[in-house]
C-alpha cells in the first residue's frame, strides 16, 4: 500500500492542494497502520498489543482521512468529472457508492476501538485490524481511479 501511495503522490501530486493534502493524509494513515500491525518497517521483535494512545491516535487519523475524502475530495472530483463528460460521470458514479461501503468497515473499526482498547476488544483486534487493512487496500485502490479519471482527463492541458 505504501508503495502505491509513493505512485499516486508521483503521478497526482501538485495537481492540486486538497489532493496533496489529501495523499499526505493518506501516508500518515497508513504508516500508523503499520505501526498498529506491526508491520515492516516497523515490526518488532516481540509482538504487543499496541496501547490505548496508538489506536485512538490511528482512530482518529483515520476518521480524519475518511472525513477529507467524502467531504472535501470526493465533491470536488466528482463535480469535476461531471462537467467533462458522460463518462467521466458515470466512473464516479459508479465508484462512489463502491468508497462509502468502505467507509462503514472504518467506522465500525472506530466504534470498537476508538474509546475503549481493553481486553475484551483486544481479542477481535488482529481479525479486526486486518480486515480494516483490506479494505483500506480496495478503497485506495477505487480512490486512485477516481484521481486518474480526473488527472487524465480533467487536469491535463489540452493538446492541439
Amino acid at each position: 500500500m505504501l508503495t502505491k501511495l509513493e505512485q499516486a503522490k508521483q503521478e497526482w501530486g501538485g495537481a492540486s492542494h486538497i489532493i496533496d493534502n489529501w495523499l499526505n493524509d493518506r501516508q500518515k494513515v497508513l504508516v500508523e497502520y503499520c505501526e498498529l500491525a506491526g508491520l515492516p518497517p516497523y515490526s518488532k521483535e516481540k509482538q504487543t498489543l499496541p496501547s490505548t494512545e496508538q489506536v485512538q491516535s490511528f482512530c482518529q487519523s483515520l476518521v480524519d482521512y475518511m472525513s477529507t475524502g467524502h467531504f472535501e475530495v470526493y465533491d470536488q472530483v466528482v463535480s469535476e468529472c461531471e462537467s467533462h463528460g458522460a463518462a467521466s460521470a458515470k466512473l464516479a458514479q459508479e465508484l462512489y457508492p463502491k468508497i462509502s461501503k468502505t467507509t462503514d468497515t472504518a467506522l465500525e473499526f472506530n466504534d470498537k476501538y476508538a474509546e475503549a482498547f481493553d481486553d475484551d476488544a483486544a481479542v477481535d483486534f488482529d481479525y479486526d485490524l486486518s480486515k480494516l487493512g483490506q479494505v483500506m487496500e480496495q478503497r485506495f485502490e477505487l480512490e486512485d481511479q477516481l484521481l486518474a479519471t480526473l488527472h487524465q482527463k480533467h487536469l491535463q492541458p489540452e493538446v492541439e
